[in-house]
Parts: structure tokens; C-alpha cells; sequence
């Protein structure tokens, strides 16, 4: 819900309700009002309190959990999390349904799998290689 969203995302950046009340201009008394459920922003200021935090309105409005972990925050603007999948014996992983579609992936589709010291990141083969390629074209130029 919202009101959960809105105290997450306030903690999370390290605001106090009077500094959050001050960036979007309004009173602290209204802003602890939408913390606490009893009354809701309009769309002007649920569009300033999205841009405030990084997130979208959408973002901002509902709340997403997963098992065993709780409610989790709205993900950053352009950032997106699809929920868990479970590993296979052979290292195999279900990318899930929302996820294929948003990026067109289908069976047979080649990825890279990329890491860091955290997590893997998946980018479709093709994208990868076009930017491996511009960026030896602008390396050529240069020399």
C-alpha cells in the first residue's frame, strides 16, 4: 500500500517526514496524514513524491512482497524486479513469464551472463555484441 511505500522509501533515503513535507511543499501534518493511511496525495504531489524517490507512480502506489522476505520497496525508476526462481540441479533457471515478455525472449534465444560481485545479469546476446562492435569502431578511430 501506499502508506507502507511511502514510510519504506523515507527510511530507506534517510529523510525525515519534515524534509520529505518541505521538498514537495506541504505541511509535516500532511505528510504524516498519507503515512499513516488516513488520507492520500493527489496526483500532483504522488508525482513529486515519485520524483523525489526514484520511483515511478505505479511503483509508488502498490506493494509487491516475496515469500519469506516480506514487503519489499518500489524498484527504482527503469529497474524492475520479477519476484525469485529457483536453481536446478544443472545450474538451470525459469526466467519468469513477465520478464521474457517485456524482453521478447524466447527459447532458443542466446544471453550473456554477466556478474559482479553480488549477482549475474542476463543481456541478450545480440545487444551485447552491437555494443562490443561500436565500441572497437570508435577504438579503430582513435588509433
Amino acid at each position: 500500500m501506499l502508506k507502507d511505500n511511502l514510510i519504506m522509501l523515507r527510511k530507506m533515503n534517510g529523510y525525515s517526514q519534515e524534509q520529505i513535507a518541505e521538498k514537495i511543499g506541504i505541511s509535516r501534518q500532511a505528510y504524516a496524514k498519507w503515512e499513516s493511511g488516513a488520507t492520500v496525495p493527489d496526483i500532483e504531489k504522488a508525482s513529486q513524491l515519485a520524483e523525489v524517490y526514484g520511483v515511478t507512480i505505479d511503483g509508488l502506489m502498490k506493494t509487491e512482497s516475496l515469500n519469506g522476505i516480506g514487503t519489499l520497496p518500489p524498484a527504482p525508476q527503469g529497474k524492475n524486479l520479477w519476484g525469485t526462481v529457483t536453481l536446478g540441479d544443472r545450474g538451470q533457471i525459469v526466467i519468469p513469464k513477465p520478464a521474457r515478455d517485456k524482453f521478447g525472449l524466447k527459447g532458443g534465444d542466446r544471453l550473456i551472463v554477466a556478474t559482479d560481485e553480488v549477482g549475474i545479469a542476463l543481456f541478450p546476446a545480440e545487444f551485447f555484441e552491437n555494443k562490443m562492435q561500436e565500441f572497437m569502431k570508435e577504438l579503430s578511430k582513435e588509433h
